[in-house]
């Protein structure tokens, strides 16, 4: 069986859907890829940025990388917070 290769680009769609909410078997569904390989993506993109199995970065780039993502992290939940602030000092 011929394996199939996937644009980076497309990868980090797929990743984003998935972050953002959309099940693996719905993006399987709609996109035709792999629930394994989705998963896949989803860890080595989550990680470190990267789809690159042998990535080669410093100690401080994957630092950076990873507080770059708690960062993100913070800011959704902040986004959160604020928005149930909101509902809640509406009632």
């Amino acid at each position: 069986m011929a394996r199939k290769g996937y644009e980076e680009q497309f990868k980090k769609q797929i990743v984003s859907l998935y972050n953002n909410g959309k099940s693996l078997a719905d993006l399987n569904r709609d996109y035709g890829v792999a629930k394994s390989t989705i998963s896949t993506w989803v860890k080595r993109y989550n990680n470190s940025m990267s789809f690159d199995i042998n990535d080669n970065r410093t100690e401080e780039e994957k630092e950076l990388i990873a507080l770059r993502k708690k960062v993100k992290e913070l800011e959704m939940e902040n986004d959160i917070l604020k928005q149930a602030a909101l509902i809640l000092g509406k009632k």
